[in-house]
């Protein structure tokens, strides 16, 4: 049994190619530097003024006690961040960038859905390409969401 904790450091670990960095809830920027992009970051917050998705997500609600496995189901951001927007090079310089990105997470993460066995069950990852405020700027990005059903010690 994994705690939520480690699930978030396993994708904190997650090697995407093509991308500079990737940071666990211990090291996030306050502000990232163009040199740290493309940056990965994990997120299991989201700012109520700054939400990234419309609807609320799932996290910490759905318990499950009854007969099978004590579960919690989780939803946790892992944002992407390619480049700050207004940059010298305009949006259509960076959507190539953006989109072989987003295909090599999604084959990366397909080697190991479940994070080393930290989930029940291969995450659910919903992702959205998009611009997304952080650290006092706007950059474009995409954000995949996941899903994760863990066991409750």
């Amino acid at each position: 049994m994994t705690t939520f904790r480690t699930a978030l450091t396993r994708l904190s670990e997650f090697s995407v190619p093509g991308v500079n960095q990737n940071n666990d809830i211990d090291a996030v920027p306050d502000q990232p530097g163009r040199a740290q992009l493309p940056l990965l970051l994990v997120m299991p917050i989201e700012n109520n003024d700054d939400r990234l998705f419309r609807e609320r997500g799932a996290g910490f609600e759905a318990i499950g006690f009854s007969n099978g496995a004590r579960s919690v189901t989780y939803t946790v951001t892992h944002l992407l961040l390619v480049a700050p927007v207004g940059s010298s090079k305009g949006i259509s310089a960076h959507l190539p960038d953006l989109v072989d990105l987003i295909d090599s997470y999604i084959a990366a993460f397909s080697d190991d859905p479940t994070l080393a066995d930290a989930l029940l069950e291969p995450a659910r990852v919903r992702i959205e390409p998009g611009i997304f405020p952080f650290g006092g700027g706007n950059f474009y990005g995409c954000a995949f969401r996941h899903t994760w059903l863990m066991e409750v010690a």
